[in-house]
């Protein structure tokens, strides 16, 4: 059972990266999906999340109008594209799987390995 989240790489401000997080073990058919992020020296940030049918999400307010979850269920991936970066937006980015319903609070079961974004001003 694996998460595997992807994508990750050196930007410059206002760029753009699309994350995937795929599934191995498990289908996701059945769980939400959450992304976080962390940045050296800061706690850790839920940035969004989408449920298992798609039909609701939530993003940080910080990244609120840029950023966009989606998931394919039929490929057990997930999706964070991610526009109009900002140096702040630099953290390792996280992806993780509740079978509760759209949330970054709490418990996930499931957590993947993260990749690094990078934002260059």
């Amino acid at each position: 059972v694996q998460l595997q989240a992807s994508g990750g790489g050196l930007v410059q401000a206002g760029g753009s990266l699309r994350l995937s997080c795929a599934a191995s073990g498990f289908t996701l058919d059945y769980y939400t999906i959450a992304w976080f992020r962390q940045a050296p020296g800061k706690e850790r940030e839920g940035v969004s999340c989408i449920s298992s049918s798609g039909g609701s999400t939530y993003y940080a307010d910080s990244v609120k109008g840029r950023f966009t979850i989606s998931r394919d269920n039929a490929k057990n991936t997930a999706y964070l594209q991610m526009n109009l970066l900002k140096p702040e937006d630099t953290a390792v980015y996280y992806c993780a799987a509740s079978p509760l319903a759209c949330t970054v609070e709490g418990d996930m079961e499931y957590w993947g390995k993260g990749t690094q974004v990078t934002v260059s001003s």
